[in-house]
């Protein structure tokens, strides 16, 4: 009986932990990491260098693993490969009605942050964190949607 007491007292203290740690994120923090990533996703269909430029961090990775004859590779994109693409016109082409942009903040600690981005081909996982007073990504690993057949 005392197993089962002091297991239930151990799970029940992580949950208060857990749930203290999730409540401590502001509704200004939670907006402004949505805002970071709409300034991505909707930079890159708007073809817009300067939304794109404000959501990253200089050092960003953006990683996808490709597999290719059986063979898995990491392909890597920097922060300015990835505004050199929107100069070039980005997502321009993606008609209005096919530009999905749903953002999901999966979790919060601190000054980090785990965002899922689901655009019209492709999934991103963004790492974003909280540098110099403001919310910026740091990394992203992506992966294509399949193609609709």
């Amino acid at each position: 009986m005392k197993k089962i007491l002091l297991t239930l007292a151990i799970i029940l203290t992580f949950c208060v932990i857990g749930s203290y740690a999730q409540s401590t994120v502001s509704d200004e923090d939670k907006a402004a990491i949505t805002a970071t990533a709409l300034d991505y996703i909707e930079g890159w269909y708007a073809g817009d260098t300067e939304r794109m430029e404000r959501a990253l961090h200089p050092d960003l990775a953006k990683r996808i693993v490709m597999t290719r004859d059986g063979r898995s590779q990491l392909q890597q994109m920097s922060a300015m490969g990835l505004v050199q693409g929107v100069k070039r016109g980005g997502g321009k082409n993606t008609p209005p009605e096919k530009q999905q942009k749903d953002v999901t903040i999966l979790d919060v600690f601190e000054n980090a942050a785990s965002v899922k981005v689901v655009a019209s081909d492709w999934i991103d996982y963004l790492h974003i964190a909280k540098f110099n007073g403001r919310w910026v990504i740091v990394n992203v690993l992506w992966e294509l949607k399949p193609q609709k057949k």
